[in-house]
C-alpha cells in the first residue's frame, strides 16, 4: 500500500466545517481559487499530508518553506482547506481520497467539495456542479449548470467516488475553461457561487483584474500570431525571381 498521511500542527479549531479541496488540474481552477483565499484571509496552516510518492518539492512563501499539500482552517467561513502546489500521481489519488474522506468524517466535517476545472468549446465560463446525492444536487441545482454527464478526472473524481463508497456528502463545483492556461475568471466564478452558497463574503476583485491581465497578454499573443502568419503568407507569395 502506498503511504501517504494527515500530519496535524494543531486540531482544528472549527466544529462541523465544509472542506474544500484544490489539487492542479484543467485551468489551474481550484489551484487559482484556493491561493485566492490564502492572500486574502490568511487562514492559519494546522496540518499537511506528506506521501513519499509525492514529487521531491518544497514551496516558498515570503521566504517561508512549506510542503506542497497543506491544510488551513478559515474560522471566519467555518471551513476547511485542502491545497496543494504540485499535481497528485495517478497511483497516489485513490490512497489520498480515502484518507481524506476518513479524516473528515471523523471530525464530523459537514460535506467536501471539489473545486477543478472543466474544458468546453463554449468558454461562456459557467459553473457546473454534481453531487454524490439527490439533496445535495437540490442545494445547488438554482446556482450551478448541472453536470448530466462526463468525467471528472484525477483526485476531484476520486474523492467524489470515495464519498459515495463511504456515504459522505461531497459536490464538484467544476469552472468553465477553454484549456490549460491559467484561468482566474473560471475561479472567480467558481468563489461566487461559493459566496452565493454559504453566504460567505470572499471579494474576487484581485481575480478578476487578473483575468484581465491574462486576457490581455492572450489577445495580443494571438495578434503577433496572426501578423506573423500573415507576414508568412506574403513572403512565400513573393516571386522567387525577379
Amino acid at each position: 500500500m502506498i503511504p501517504v498521511s494527515i500530519d496535524l500542527l494543531k486540531e482544528p479549531d472549527i466544529k462541523a466545517p465544509i472542506v474544500l479541496t484544490s489539487f492542479p488540474g484543467i485551468g489551474l481552477v481550484g489551484t487559482i481559487l484556493a491561493a485566492h483565499y490564502i492572500m486574502e484571509l490568511k487562514p492559519e496552516q494546522i496540518g499537511i499530508i506528506s506521501s513519499d510518492v509525492l514529487p521531491p518539492i518544497a514551496t516558498l512563501s515570503d521566504g517561508i518553506i512549506t510542503p506542497p499539500v497543506r491544510i488551513y482552517q478559515i474560522p471566519e467561513m467555518e471551513a476547511i482547506l485542502i491545497h496543494s502546489d504540485v499535481p497528485i500521481p495517478p497511483e497516489l489519488a485513490n490512497r489520498m481520497s480515502r484518507l481524506i474522506v476518513e479524516w473528515c468524517k471523523d471530525m464530523g466535517a459537514k460535506r467536501i467539495i471539489s473545486v477543478a476545472g472543466i474544458t468546453t468549446f463554449e468558454n461562456k465560463k459557467r459553473v457546473f456542479g454534481a453531487a454524490t446525492c439527490k439533496d445535495l444536487l437540490e442545494e445547488i441545482k438554482d446556482k450551478v449548470e448541472v453536470f448530466k454527464s462526463g468525467t471528472i478526472s484525477g483526485i476531484a473524481g476520486s474523492l467524489m467516488n470515495e464519498c459515495v463508497a463511504k456515504n459522505f456528502p461531497g459536490m464538484a463545483l467544476l469552472g468553465e475553461t477553454m484549456g490549460f492556461n491559467p484561468d482566474p475568471r473560471a475561479a472567480a466564478e467558481v468563489a461566487k457561487v461559493l459566496n452565493e452558497l454559504f453566504g460567505w463574503n470572499v471579494s474576487i476583485e484581485k481575480l478578476i483584474k487578473e483575468a484581465e491581465i491574462i486576457e490581455a497578454q492572450m489577445q495580443k499573443l494571438a495578434e503577433q500570431t496572426k501578423m506573423q502568419e500573415s507576414k508568412s503568407r506574403e513572403e512565400k507569395e513573393l516571386p522567387m525571381f525577379g
